[in-house]
């Protein structure tokens, strides 16, 4: 599966875990092959992971998958922030204290949720777009040496 199509499936994903009950990640591979995409139980746990969706009790007892309201309250570790960059980052540039990152295209969004939530000291915050986002950098900071970091995050050199 190519990179876009990765994002893809992740938003068919979201999408089925706000309509419907989804007990085991097999239902969720199954969906995602009538919907046209192949993806195993392995790929399934780590877009769900991507998505920070978490398991809930239901009436009855039941736990399905959700993703929650303030997924932003959740911290990322770093090594996920990597993955992120490496996946989808595909340019990194800097003016003052602003950063502009390119990615691909419909993944702007979960990079700049990566980031938001990754609590780095470096970052104000950021405005995603469809395959382009801007990251301010804090007080203290220049746009050119957080765009180094994130340039490390994503191998681009």
């Amino acid at each position: 599966m190519s990179r876009a199509s990765k994002a893809q499936r992740q938003q068919v994903i979201a999408d089925l875990l706000q309509a419907e009950a989804i007990t085991s990640q097999e239902q969720i591979v199954d969906h995602l092959a009538e919907q046209g995409f192949t993806a195993t139980q392995a790929t399934v746990s780590r877009d769900l992971e991507d998505l920070s969706a978490i398991k809930v009790r239901m009436p009855g007892g039941a736990s399905a998958y959700a993703i929650p309201d303030h997924p932003h309250e959740q911290v990322v570790p770093a090594g996920h922030l990597r993955r992120i960059f490496s996946e989808w980052v595909v340019g990194v540039d800097s003016s003052g204290n602003m950063i502009v990152l390119r990615t691909l295209v419909g993944s702007a969004h979960v990079v700049a949720s990566a980031i938001d939530r990754s609590g780095l000291d470096e970052v104000l915050g950021t405005v995603a777009g469809d395959d382009t986002l801007f990251v301010v950098a804090a007080q203290g900071f220049t746009g050119e040496s957080v765009a180094e970091l994130f340039r490390s995050y994503a191998d681009l050199g």
